[in-house]
């Protein structure tokens, strides 16, 4: 488990990372965290939660023109 501290950013408030958390989430300085309330309460993830969906519209359409795409390939 790891504990994030609050600190004074300017007029804003942010949050202090520590570098094994930074490392096990694969982020640097300057990467984007998205915030999504769950039933279980909030998740931080560095992964956009809209990419999900258009990924699974498209791989619904690839595997709706399966036979299409196979003759394409070759």
């Amino acid at each position: 488990m790891h504990t994030l501290k609050l600190t004074t950013i300017g007029s804003s408030t942010g949050a202090v990372f520590p570098k094994e958390l930074l490392a096990q989430l694969k982020l640097e300085k300057g990467d984007k965290l998205y915030v999504i309330e769950t039933p279980e309460g909030i998740l931080l993830t560095p992964y956009d939660p809209a990419i999900k969906d258009q990924l699974k519209i498209g791989q619904d359409f690839m595997r709706k023109y399966r036979d299409t795409f196979k003759v394409l390939a070759e």
